[in-house]
Parts: structure tokens; sequence; C-alpha cells
């Protein structure tokens, strides 16, 4: 069952949905969406009542560096490092006064960077060469929509049309 809110356009099982959506501008920039998103609620616009969509979607992979056996090796004693630490302070909240908190800690996180070094050397082998760089990947979008419920998509042009700028070319 969805919940309508004043004004309509709003669904709980889906809040992206729109009944009728039309378009209402596209934008080669997210802050430019927002800005016109934001100056239609300064306007007193049912706001609800819009979404912005980012479209033309693209992966982008940044390579951040050049992986070699000694980065892969360090990679992994630091990551085991810090998963030994973490458990190492669980284990130590249940010692008792006979046993030392600081060699339950020191103990585990050894065992985490060993183990996480040689996890991560065995990962690396089995690339075989074929992924020899680190990288950080996003999704980005090249265009953002803004789409408005049919009901007051009138209302929502006008408005925009005060916006300093107005309304950007649709055949831009």
């Amino acid at each position: 069952m969805s919940m309508r809110v004043p004004g309509g356009g709003f669904d709980s099982t889906n809040p992206i949905r729109l009944d009728f959506p039309q378009s209402l501008a596209v934008y080669d920039d997210y802050a430019a969406a927002q800005k016109a998103v934001d100056f239609l609620s300064d306007n007193v616009f049912p706001v609800e009542q819009l979404v912005i969509v980012g479209t033309d979607l693209k992966r982008i992979e940044r390579i951040t560096g050049r992986l070699t056996t000694g980065r892969v090796a360090l990679g992994g004693v630091l990551s085991g490092a810090w998963l030994g630490l973490l458990i190492g302070l669980v284990l130590s909240l249940f010692t008792t006064a006979e046993q030392s908190s600081l060699a339950i800690i020191v103990g585990t996180l050894l065992f985490g960077a060993v183990f996480g070094m040689i996890f991560a050397l065995v990962g690396y082998a089995m690339t075989r060469g074929q992924r020899d760089f680190s990288s950080v990947t996003s999704v980005v979008a090249t265009k953002y929509e803004v789409l408005v419920e049919h009901k007051v998509a009138a209302q929502a042009r006008e408005l925009l049309a005060g916006l300093p700028g107005g309304l950007p070319d649709p055949f831009a």
C-alpha cells in the first residue's frame, strides 16, 4: 500500500517514482540541477513532485599507481594488522586478571598482519600479471534531467523562467 502526502506525487514504496513525469530541464552538472530545484523550493513549489535523474552514465576508472609484489605485500600487512587489532581489542575485553590484554592485542595484530600479507600475495599471484595497477572506479552522469509531475509542470516551467539564466536551452 502506498501513502500519498498532501500535494501527491510521493509513493513510499518507490520514493523516486512519479505518476506521469515530464521533463522540466536538462543540465550539464548536478549543481545546476540542484540550483533549479532549490529555486523552485524557495518559491514555494511542491518539490516532492520533482526528481533529478542522472543520465548518460559512464564508468570512470582512475589509475592510482603501479602494483608490485612489495606494494601488494605491504597493503596486505596493513589491512591484516587492522583486522588483527580489531579482533585483539574485542578479545581483550573478555580477559581475566591473569591474562595480559596487551599480549592478546599484539598477538592478534601480528597474526593478522602475517595472514593479510599471505592472502594478498596469493590473490595477486592468481592474477598472473593481468592487472598490475591499482585504481579507483566510479560511475558518473554526464547530464542531469529534472523531471516533474505532469499536474504541476506548467507551474514549474513558469517559475523556472524567473531563475537567473532561465531554463537551459533544450537544443544546446
